[in-house]
């Protein structure tokens, strides 16, 4: 199963966008992310429309930051990601009417809610620049 790792990249390159003088090109973090600029525009596009980063067109433009990374949670990115799907785990529905499907169902339904919401409560509670605050010191871009 393939990995969402669109949460760690956003978050990586928030954190250099903070310490930059001024924009960085869709190029410029796609290098530090190792991914196509192409793939940048459009994760950034969507954080830009929830407000967590802004464009500059022309010579000289790029991404910058909004807001504060001390007012933006690692929870409301990955809101604005969309929710990516945590597990590979889910329900089955190839039998619908069996009981025992249902009870089956039922059981990973409230195991995988419980892990959801536990989830989004630890995400809830740490911003980006807590982030920033945990990295050992020494830490150059």
């Amino acid at each position: 199963m393939r990995t969402d790792n669109r949460l760690s990249r956003v978050l990586h390159a928030l954190l250099h966008l903070q310490d930059l003088d001024g924009p960085a090109t869709s190029e410029q973090i796609g290098m530090m992310l190792n991914t196509n600029a192409a793939v940048v525009r459009r994760t950034m596009g969507g954080l830009r429309e929830a407000g967590f980063v802004a464009s500059v067109k022309g010579h000289g433009g790029g991404w910058t930051l909004a807001r504060p990374l001390d007012q933006i949670t690692l929870l409301a990115l990955y809101d604005a990601l969309g929710e990516p799907s945590l597990f590979a785990v889910g329900r089955s529905e190839d039998a619908p009417g069996c009981q025992l499907e249902q009870a089956a169902n039922a059981a990973l339904s409230s195991a995988l809610d419980a892990a959801r919401a536990r989830f989004r409560q630890e995400l809830s509670e740490v911003t980006v620049a807590d982030l920033r605050d945990r990295t050992a010191p020494g830490f150059s871009v």
